[in-house]
């Protein structure tokens, strides 16, 4: 096809010609499929779901629980939506999330859980067992997280931290249950503990966060303390447990042995591969693509961060656990130069072939064991997705 007759600048055209990527990719768009996921206990309402949104559900074969319809079907205003039997999710973010290899019991770590989707589908595969730590560094992204879970039920085993990822370091929930930190026992009534989860903050509490608002605000190079624990089920492993018994330090010789079971990186990017943010770019204007996606100092920027995060991530990693990075840039410069640099530097971690993908409809990446999906082949947005493990020392 033409290049020039797509409806893409000319910049964003040499941009994707750079990378080795085929800008008729991005023609596609209105082809590719919308993706839900259908809350495991609902697969026998697909029918009546159907029925009410007057659209037939086609299963995706490759992917449990995925269900695929035209991308101009609105399910927001679904009964099914509201009473939270579905909700979207792309396939491909959905492949991140097996890739995992998730087991019931898993204590994991999502580094970069905003918007929500993929945190939803860890804790549905986990059950009632294991826990999850949810964290973002934007307060109200993670909020939006926390909503999804009530409205899902979903949170009786997750905590969410607004927080760096990049420098998180707090220690999974297996850790806490029996931890006592310098002799303190929460029996002892002058140590605050927390009881159950509740939206309502009190008055010392709001107090105290009205203060360090202030003061940040003073501070305009100092940035605000963190993470900070906006939310917690009942069953997440917090209730009970002091303040400083929760915000326990997982230094890098313990978590070899007591880090996170499964750790996802799914790290911020230039969202380039998502056809649907790209074709946002038609309202928002051409020179906002420009400074978002086609900047060499912003990427240059996001390619540190994405090693910043993974490189974290494993480090919270236990041995023989895995870890998934992920992308929706389709760009070498955010995916392969990334793993390649983190390989380089990590001697204890290894890339690992991901079994579950062997009927999935998709291209392997440019380093062995690494896989990509993208419109044209996989009718799914851009994502790449590579799994490592850490050996033993």
């Amino acid at each position: 096809m033409d290049v020039e007759a797509l409806p893409l600048p000319d910049a964003f055209v040499n941009f994707l010609k750079e990378n080795g990527l085929d800008p008729s990719i991005y023609i596609s768009g209105d082809s590719v499929p919308r993706y839900i996921r259908v809350k495991p206990g609902f697969e026998g309402h697909v029918e009546e779901i159907a029925d009410e949104i007057k659209c037939k559900l086609h299963r995706v074969s490759w992917l449990p629980n995925f269900y695929y319809l035209p991308p101009e079907v609105r399910i927001a205003s679904s009964k099914a939506y509201k009473e939270g039997k579905i909700y979207g999710i792309d396939a491909a973010s959905g492949a991140a999330v097996t890739a995992l290899g998730i087991h019931p019991g898993d204590h994991v770590l999502d580094l970069c859980a905003a918007p929500g989707a993929k945190l939803c589908m860890i804790l549905e595969l986990l059950g009632n067992s294991g826990s999850v730590t949810g964290l973002d560094i934007a307060k109200h992204r993670l909020a939006a997280c926390r909503t999804l879970l009530q409205k899902y039920s979903l949170g009786d085993h997750c905590r969410l931290f607004v927080a760096d990822g990049s420098k998180f370091s707090l220690t999974p929930i297996r850790n806490l249950s029996n931890s006592r930190i310098d002799g303190e026992y929460n029996s002892d009534k002058r140590i605050e503990v927390y009881q159950g989860w509740t939206s309502r903050i009190p008055y010392k509490e709001r107090k105290r966060a009205i203060k360090a608002k202030e003061y940040n605000a003073s501070q305009l190079d100092s940035p605000a303390e963190g993470p900070e624990l906006i939310y917690y089920g009942r069953h997440s492993g917090v209730v009970g447990l002091s303040k400083r018994e929760v915000y326990q330090v997982l230094n890098q010789s313990d978590a070899i042995k007591y880090g996170y079971d499964k750790v996802l990186v799914d790290a911020e990017c230039t969202h380039d591969g998502s056809i649907k943010h790209i074709q946002k770019f038609e309202q928002w204007g051409w020179t906002t693509l420009e400074r978002r996606v086609l900047d060499a100092d912003r990427t240059n920027d996001l390619s540190i961060l994405q090693l910043q995060l993974l490189t974290n991530g494993f480090k919270l990693l236990k041995v023989g656990g895995s870890l998934v990075y992920s992308t929706c840039s389709l760009t070498v410069a955010q995916n392969e130069d990334v793993v390649q640099h983190f390989l380089s530097q990590n001697p204890t971690a290894d890339l690992l072939d991901i079994d579950a993908a062997s009927n999935w409809p998709c291209k392997l990446g440019g380093i062995p064991k690494t896989l990509r999906f993208d419109p044209l082949t996989s009718s799914t947005s851009g994502l790449f997705i590579a799994k490592f493990t850490k050996q033993g020392i």
